[in-house]
C-alpha cells in the first residue's frame, strides 16, 4: 500500500459497506477503508467464500449477519478498520482477515460513547504505552500495511509529540482528522494542526476535515503538505467527489442502490446512507424520504 498523492474514503459507520467503497472508487477513490469494526465483534466471525456473490463473507457464528464483506476487486486498496483496546485481541480480529485486505488501520479518533466506554477510540489518545503495544504486536505478526486515524489533541505540541510515538512504533501512514474530541462537525477543521504533524514525521500523513468539493482535495493540500487527503461527509453526499467531473446526486443516489442490489447490501445500512444523502439535499419529510424510511428490503428501496 502506497501513501503518495491519494485520494482516500473515510471509515464511516453503516456506510462503508462494500457496495459504497465500490462506488467511491469508481469515482476515483485510490484508497477505501470499511466502517469501524469492534474486534470483538470480529473475533466471533467466521470467513466464508460466498461463490454466488463472488464475495469474502466474515460472518457471525450461529447467525447470519454479515459483519465485513470484501471482494477480490478491492484487495489492494481496501482497509479494515478496526475499534480495539487489547493487543492480543487486535491481532485475533486483525489475523482472520489480514489476506483480504491491504491494510489494518487502527481508530482512534472516533469520540462516540460506545468506543470511549470501552477503552476504544479517542479513548486511546491518553494512552500511549497502549497504542505503541497495539502497534508493535501488529507489525511483527502481520505482512499487512498498519496505519492509526487520530483527532487533535488539546494543542498541537501534544499531538504533535503522540504524533511522532506513533511513528516510532512502526505505521506506515497517519490519518489525522482536525479536528478535538468535543469538536462538532460544524466546527471548522483546523488544517493548520495537521500542517503541525505533517512537517514533523517522515511517514505519510492523511489529512481529513472539511473536503467537500474535488478542488478542496488541492487545497487542503497546500494548507497542510500532506500527501494524501481523506473525505468522509463529502463523499457521503456525493461519492462522485472524487471525480473532477461531479456526478448530480440523483445519479450517485441510483448508482448507490444498484451497488447495494448487485451485493446484497444490508437494507438497514443502505437506507441509513440513503436517509443521510436525502436529508443533505431535500427532506425526509418529502415523498421519497418518508419511502425510503417505510421500506422493508431493498427491492421496496428500489
Amino acid at each position: 500500500m502506497e501513501y503518495k498523492n491519494k485520494h482516500v474514503l473515510a471509515p464511516m459507520v453503516r456506510v462503508g459497506t462494500l457496495p459504497f467503497r465500490l462506488l467511491a472508487a469508481q469515482y476515483g477513490a485510490d484508497i477505501t477503508y470499511g466502517e469501524e469494526i469492534i474486534d470483538h465483534k470480529m473475533i466471533k466471525c467466521d470467513r466464508h467464500i460466498n461463490e454466488y456473490l463472488g464475495t469474502t463473507d466474515f460472518v457471525e457464528r450461529g447467525t447470519e449477519n454479515v459483519v465485513f464483506r470484501t471482494c477480490p476487486e478491492e484487495r489492494n486498496r481496501v482497509v479494515f478498520q478496526m475499534g480495539t483496546s487489547n493487543a492480543v485481541r487486535a491481532l485475533t480480529a486483525a489475523q482472520l482477515v489480514s489476506k483480504d485486505v491491504a491494510a489494518i488501520d487502527i481508530n482512534m479518533g472516533c469520540p462516540k460513547s460506545f468506543s470511549i466506554s470501552g477503552g476504544m477510540g479517542a479513548a486511546l489518545l491518553s494512552k500511549p504505552e497502549l497504542i505503541h503495544d497495539i502497534i508493535t504486536t501488529l507489525k511483527r505478526n502481520l505482512d499487512n500495511t498498519i496505519t492509526c486515524k487520530i483527532r487533535l489533541l488539546k494543542s498541537s505540541e501534544d499531538t504533535v509529540e503522540l504524533a511522532r510515538r506513533i511513528e516510532k512504533a512502526g505505521v506506515s501512514a497517519l490519518a489525522v482528522h482536525g479536528r478535538r474530541v468535543p469538536d462538532r462537525p460544524r466546527d471548522p477543521a483546523k488544517w493548520d494542526e495537521i500542517a503541525d504533524v505533517v512537517a514533523a514525521l517522515s511517514i505519510p500523513v492523511i489529512a481529513n476535515g472539511d473536503v467537500f468539493e474535488y478542488e478542496d482535495f488541492e487545497r487542503i493540500k497546500g494548507a497542510t503538505g500532506a500527501t494524501c487527503v481523506m473525505v468522509a461527509r463529502g463523499a457521503l453526499w456525493n461519492a462522485s467527489i472524487f471525480s473532477p467531473s461531479k456526478s448530480s446526486w440523483e445519479d450517485v443516489k441510483r448508482e448507490y442502490v444498484r451497488q447495494c442490489i448487485l451485493w446484497d447490501n444490508d437494507v438497514k445500512s443502505t437506507k441509513h446512507t440513503l436517509k443521510e444523502m436525502i436529508a443533505h439535499y431535500s427532506s425526509l419529510e418529502l415523498a421519497e424520504g418518508k419511502a425510503v424510511i417505510k421500506s422493508a428490503n431493498t427491492e421496496n428501496v428500489a
